[in-house]
């Protein structure tokens, strides 16, 4: 049993640096998942922020969840394109024709998806830390945000990994992104949904998206964070649950 287990975590470290490694070697995926959030972080603060009433003092602190979870949106796509280029080019044939525990094809690229997305957090947060954001949360708040954001990173990488097992080309591989992208947009993440017409604010205040940013928000400003977190929490592991077990399907029949 030992030994098995010690095969998988390093079969899983052999994926992971592998997928690492064309991470960090392609500049678009940098650009897209790190810059152009930051992009959008400045954009909002220095150009829309001020004609923007969120009943709040900073509207870094305000707006940084809602870009946290775009980040992660668009990390995800590339996800779903490195496994359909895996798929297109017969990898995981050659992959299980090896020594190696199957299923670390398919979790190496989810950890190679929680870890990526981990950086770009970090690396937006210190920005937004360089341009005003202050947050009085404990650790223990921290350790919250860290934990819904986990949660919503494997939400997502589940669906990218259906959509990249059963797509049929590459712009079918990454086209499901776009519509999570927009989600924040739709939400509160950018401006309180009081402010929206009606139908809009129904569907915004009922989507995902909001409970996640509202409970991201409410941790980080050390305030009560009441249902929404578990909101957010039912959202996150229920989206994993149900997209775990249609990727697994997936897998199994490239299997």
């Amino acid at each position: 049993m030992h030994a098995t287990q010690h095969h998988l975590f390093s079969d899983l470290g052999v994926m992971l640096g592998r997928s690492m490694r064309h991470v960090f070697r392609s500049l678009d995926t940098i650009i897209t998942v790190t810059l152009t959030p930051i992009a959008m972080l400045l954009l909002f603060v220095y150009v829309f922020g001020g004609a923007i009433e969120t009943g709040t003092d900073s509207y870094v602190n305000y707006l940084l969840p809602g870009i946290l979870l775009i980040a992660i949106a668009s990390g995800i796509a590339y996800t779903s394109y490195r496994l359909y280029m895996d798929k297109q080019r017969g990898l995981f044939e050659r992959f299980h024709s090896m020594p190696i525990t199957r299923s670390a094809v398919l979790w190496g690229h989810v950890l190679t998806s929680l870890v990526s997305n981990a950086l770009s957090v970090i690396v937006i947060i210190l920005v937004a830390l360089v341009i005003g954001f202050r947050s009085p949360a404990g650790i223990g708040a921290w350790l919250g945000v860290a934990g819904i954001l986990t949660l919503f990173t494997l939400a997502l990488t589940w669906i990218a990994a259906i959509a990249g097992l059963s797509a049929s080309s590459v712009d079918g591989a990454g086209a499901f992104a776009y519509p999570l992208i927009f989600l924040p947009f739709i939400s509160s993440a950018f401006v309180p949904t009081e402010s929206m017409p009606t139908l809009v604010r129904l569907f915004a205040e009922n989507q995902p998206v909001t409970a996640i940013v509202e409970a991201l928000r409410a941790l980080l400003s050390a305030q009560p964070v009441g249902d929404d977190i578990w909101i957010a929490l039912a959202w996150c592991v229920g989206i994993m649950a149900v997209a775990y077990v249609f990727a697994m399907r997936a897998y199994q029949k490239q299997v």
